[in-house]
């Protein structure tokens, strides 16, 4: 595979900052930098302080090997967990479980993580573990319930799988039936061309859905296979082992509300000064935790400070932090975190050395800092997901073909086509039509003045009359146009393909199109060569040619 680096604009002002360093002010509020090899050794040092912090790391492993056990992960994946129980730092990412893994950007933080566990095991001379943290317990059901590929037919294809009419809970609680992992099955099945790897893709997939019933299982499913040989190991944010060994954090959160509330709130005073927008918003009194109360039929509900009392914003129930207190001990299950709160979280349960974030979630992870303080811990280092492009060869082929760079295709791609059919426009048609209508404008614009001169209302008519003329020389122009290009079909579809490819809908590849249609057509190959890229602690996007 051969890969080129390619400069993408961010809209995240404060993550471009921070990736390229070009605002020193933003050392206070990060501490370390991934490219700084002496930041990995002081972080390294700084986990062993933090130590008594976190959670039973015997404990965690046990959950962890029952689950990934499950997902019938590798013996890599087995080992790394085994480290894990000794102490062993880790690397930390995470997405929501999406249908058939989502977007290709999920392929690519997953990368990422294994890239940097590695590069960063091989600075340190110590073994660093890569961890895929499943957010299970988000509830945005329109966010995962769908994915594109392009299908047989060369067109954008929208998968959806529909929810039942059960209250807001989790992904990972929303249950997915047998029969409506057939039918998924069948759309997928059905939308994607015919290749070498489909059969074997699609049997793969049927033996997973047996295993599966949320989309957070066939998600992780996906990912434990796809990275087996990596020792990626996979954990579900809201699984119920999980959720009983985060019960202290839980409490400690609910006793140091207050605080974390102003420590928030100061941090993002402090990235609002340096002149950067706030990517998460602060909403006064708000606990920033989840509960998924019973008396809502298990609905996932944010929980906010009412002077003495606890409630939702409909204040459709109330606790007092005593009885708060009580469900974190006695039945954690019933709690979850929010943005603000799952970076406190992560680093409870596990020692992490770093975090692989979007541009999006550095944005927002800049204002946890003060809270991790008031934890006692340090922000880890936060390492920029690695992004790329995957081009095609019959779309390298035809941007070659046509002159056209990655830039053409992402910046000005109308532009260039309608400058590359014009060049084969032999007969000069607009000019020719131009001129016609100018012709007929100098002759008629006279006869005009006549008639005014005898009534003047007749000018207003005459003026009208020339524009649906004018109006009907242009439609005529259009027409004649069209039949041209038609002779040049095939060039234009070769040209809407690279489009499709790339930027699918106007938006980058690794946003919208899953990675089924790849592992359709490369088998796992393609993904195997990305993670024997070399890797960028800074990240990057890189153009990838298949």
């Amino acid at each position: 595979m051969k890969t080129e680096p390619y400069t993408l604009p961010s809209a995240q002002l404060l993550t471009e900052a921070y990736t390229h360093q070009t605002d020193a002010q933003l050392a206070h509020i990060f501490g370390y930098y991934p490219g700084n090899e002496q930041d990995w050794h002081k972080r390294l040092a700084s986990l062993q302080q933090e130590e008594r912090l976190r959670a039973p790391k015997d404990k965690l492993a046990k959950v962890l090997r029952e689950y990934n056990r499950n997902l019938m992960a590798g013996d890599a994946a087995m080992h790394a967990i085994d480290l894990i129980a000794e102490g062993a730092p880790v690397i930390v990412g995470g997405q929501q479980a999406g249908l058939w893994t989502g977007p290709l950007l999920v392929i690519h933080k997953a990368v990422s993580i294994v890239g940097a566990a590695k590069k960063a095991s091989d600075l340190l001379g110590k073994r660093v573990v890569p961890v895929f943290w499943i957010a299970g317990e988000d509830h945005d059901w329109d966010e995962v319930n769908h994915t594109y590929l392009i299908s047989a037919e060369q067109e954008l294809k929208k998968l959806t799988i529909a929810r039942s009419a059960e209250p807001r809970t989790s992904v990972s609680r929303t249950i997915i039936t047998a029969e409506q992992w057939a039918e998924q099955l069948q759309n997928l099945d059905q939308a994607l061309p015919g290749s070498e790897f489909k059969e074997e893709l699609m049997q793969r997939l049927e033996e997973m859905a047996e295993r599966s019933h949320s989309l957070s299982d066939m998600f992780a499913n996906i990912m434990s296979h796809l990275f087996r040989n990596e020792g990626l190991v996979m954990m579900d944010a809201d699984h119920s082992g999980i959720r009983q060994l985060e019960s202290s954090m839980f409490a400690w959160m609910i006793n140091q509300n207050d605080e974390l509330e102003h420590a928030y709130a100061a941090a993002a005073r402090q990235v609002g000064e340096l002149g950067y927008p706030l990517q998460a918003e602060l909403s006064e009194g708000s606990m920033n935790l989840f509960m998924f109360h019973p008396e809502l039929n298990g609905e996932r509900v944010l929980l906010y400070k009412q002077e003495e009392r606890i409630a939702d914003r409909k204040g459709r129930f109330e606790l007092t932090k005593e009885q708060l207190l009580q469900v974190a001990k006695e039945t954690p299950e019933l709690l979850s975190n929010n943005v603000l709160t799952r970076p406190l979280m992560q680093q409870f349960l596990f020692p992490v050395l770093g975090t692989v974030l979007g541009p999006g979630e550095i944005a927002y992870w800049a204002i946890t800092t003060e809270a991790f303080r008031k934890a006692g811990m340090e922000l880890p280092i936060i390492v920029p997901r690695s992004s790329f492009t995957l081009v095609e060869g019959i779309v390298a082929k035809n941007m070659a073909k046509y002159e056209l760079s990655f830039e053409d295709v992402l910046e000005r791609f109308e532009e260039r086509k309608a400058a590359w059919l014009k060049e084969q426009d032999n007969l000069n048609l607009a000019e020719q039509f131009e001129r016609v209508k100018e012709q007929f404008k100098s002759s008629y614009e006279p006869i005009i003045n006549t008639a005014a001169s005898i009534q003047p209302g007749l000018a207003k008519l005459g003026d009208t009359n020339m524009s649906k003329i004018l109006e009907q020389i242009t439609y005529m122009e259009q027409k004649t146009i069209d039949a041209h290009n038609k002779q040049y079909e095939a060039s234009v579809r070769q040209l809407d393909r690279i489009r499709l490819s790339i930027m699918p809908s106007g938006k980058l590849q690794e946003r919208m199109l899953t990675m089924a249609g790849y592992w359709n057509r490369y088998g796992e190959e393609w993904l195997q060569e990305l993670l024997e890229q070399p890797y960028n602690l800074c990240g990057g996007h890189q153009i990838a040619y298949l």
